[in-house]
């Protein structure tokens, strides 16, 4: 019997004769139709010799001896991939790359800043657009189920004076850090955490921040002896510490034992632990103090923040009578529009854009302005290993400033026309020349604090940023409509004053900046289509301009319920008198 060389079916081979060398030469196949079976095999003996067909030359010859190799061994399972990638390689090698196919990836809807553009291709139409006059006069004439709401502060505490109040507790220095609405918050709470315990409460001391680099001291913001008669009722406030407390810390307030509250602290908090220390000390330091007291707290809490932000907070006369004057040349140059005229919050200083990390027109100059500007400001911060900064997934998720370009887009769109009046309330405008010249081309009544006023008005104020911003914030209050166009505390507390001097209506434009987005970067829109989504926005923004304030909601933008009553009801117990 002839020992047979093929690959077992199992792990296990049966027992033949060994082979001698000559027999271990490769085997064929018999493809001989004379086969019946078509798959008898050649016998040992059976080899190719010079005289019989087989390979033709070195490569053929060199072929069929590792596939003999291959084909005697289990080991063909392990190299079989192995050819495959060698020979897919080989072909590969055979093909040019020179030419490499282009593939186009298209950036996502409202990834990329082509407002100009739209500016462009809408002007035309914009600018024959009559059907937007008077627009101004009718923006705010939907009706509200609820009715209106009114002012309703109990300003006295069962009608005690300040001689009823009960023996202080002792004194409660805070300081307020950051700008002027942030330091606004830091007041509002130090005055109800004040009146919760039973504190005497020392004029906030006011930090100097390295970005707003003001040092006005809270005398130069506000006017310090109606703030302390406004509150004699609740809450006693002085200018300053005794000598016989202080000399107890070697009148150094560094000696003061200084509490380190988290953000949001209830109100339980200081109750159950910062009263037993100033029991114990008499005086006591909570710094820093923005944002250290909960929006959800007790009626008597909320009614205290009400009083302070709404009634005895008032702008120093230097600043509330330069404010009102530039009201009122506001209203003066708004006769067309029965006095009334818009006002504009636009956060688009270097660095507001500079932070946002969002990419505009100005190309590799922008690029390197904005570089320098993250560098300086926030040393390290944009640059860390492993930060990666999406600047199309931050447009898309409304996060980008708005253009003075988009602002005004936004405004035609919405109805307001070339007569319209506009305050512009900012601070230094990133390449001002560049980016306003759109804007006072849409809206050339358009003025700032520095067009309205003159030099000599505005000097004692120049170098003071919160000041500046006081005085923004006074026309801004006044007008009959306030655009926000970036969050922040300035918007924050314009939104809850507003509500709080117009029947409960902040009279705000909010809009939707990821639809913005979208739609700027919409090259097929057309007028009528663009100017129906941006009414749609200002409709939204009507229909939430009366909102209550949810558990968690800031008081400062929701003053109703907790600040103000409803018209149309009867008033509830705990508001006994109208300011």
């Amino acid at each position: 019997m002839h020992a047979y060389n093929r690959l077992p079916s199992s792990g296990h081979s049966s027992p033949s004769t060994p082979s001698s060398p000559r027999s271990r030469s490769p085997r064929l196949r018999s493809t001989s139709n004379s086969n019946s079976g078509g798959g008898s095999r050649v016998k040992p003996s059976a080899r190719f010799t010079p005289g019989q067909p087989g390979p033709r030359n070195f490569a053929h010859r060199l072929a069929w001896f590792i596939l003999s190799i291959l084909l005697r061994r289990q080991g063909i399972f392990l190299f079989a991939p192995l050819l495959y990638i060698a020979g897919m390689l080989f072909y590969m090698g055979t093909v040019s790359f020179d030419v490499v196919p282009n593939i186009r990836h298209h950036p996502a809807p409202g990834s990329l800043y082509r407002s100009p553009q739209l500016y462009a291709k809408l002007l035309p139409e914009m600018d024959s657009d009559n059907s937007t006059a008077h627009a101004i006069s009718t923006i705010w004439k939907n009706s509200y189920r609820g009715g209106e709401w009114r002012p309703c502060i109990n300003k006295s505490s069962g009608g005690r004076i300040s001689s009823g109040l009960p023996e202080s507790n002792g004194y409660l220095y805070i300081e307020a850090n950051g700008g002027l609405n942030q330091q606004r918050t830091s007041i509002c709470n130090a005055v109800s955490v004040a009146g919760y315990l039973n504190a005497t409460l020392v004029i906030p001391h006011f930090h100097f921040h390295s970005i707003w680099r003001d040092p006005s001291k809270f005398g130069d913001i506000y006017d310090e002896e109606f703030f302390v008669k406004s509150l004699a009722n609740d809450v006693r406030v002085v200018d300053k510490i005794p000598d016989y407390i202080m000399e107890r810390f070697d009148y150094n307030m560094s000696n003061v034992y200084n509490f380190r509250i988290k953000a949001w602290s209830s109100i339980s908090y200081y109750r159950d632990t910062v009263l037993p220390k100033l029991l114990e000390e008499k005086l006591i330091r909570i710094s820093p103090f923005a944002n250290r007291l909960s929006f959800d707290a007790p009626p008597a809490v909320q009614r205290l923040r009400c009083l302070a932000n709404y009634e005895a907070l008032r702008f120093s006369n230097p600043i509330l009578s330069l404010g009102e004057t530039l009201v009122a040349r506001m209203k003066e140059r708004s006769a067309n529009n029965s006095g009334k005229y818009i006002s504009v919050h636009l956060r688009f200083e270097e660095d507001m854009v500079a932070f946002s990390c969002c990419i505009y027109d100005g190309g590799e100059e922008e690029k390197r302005d904005m570089d320098a500007a993250r560098e300086r400001g926030w040393k390290g911060k944009f640059t860390k290993p492993g930060r990666v900064i999406r600047p199309g997934a931050i447009r898309i998720n409304g996060k980008c400033p708005l253009t003075p370009l988009e602002v005004g887009l936004m405004l035609r769109g919405m109805g307001f026309d070339k007569t319209t009046s506009i305050y512009l309330a900012s601070g230094k405008i990133y390449d001002s020349e560049r980016h306003m010249k759109p804007l006072l081309e849409m809206f050339p009544l358009l003025q700032t604090k520095d067009m309205l006023a003159t030099p000599e008005e505005l000097a004692p104020f120049q170098n003071y940023s919160s000041r500046m911003a006081a005085i923004d914030y006074t026309v801004c209050l006044h007008s009959e409509v306030f655009v926000t166009t970036q969050g922040g505390n300035f918007p924050h507390f314009l939104l809850g004053h507003r509500r709080y001097l117009y029947g409960g209506h902040s009279r705000t434009i909010r809009p939707d900046k990821r639809k913005l987005a979208l739609l700027y970067d919409n090259p097929n829109i057309g007028w009528k289509s663009f100017k129906r989504q941006m009414l749609n926005i200002r409709a939204h923004s009507d229909s939430k301009g009366i909102e209550i304030k949810r558990p968690n909601d800031s008081i400062y933008s929701f003053p109703c319920p907790d600040c103000m009553c409803r018209s149309n009801k009867t008033e509830d117990s705990r508001s006994s008198s109208v300011t």
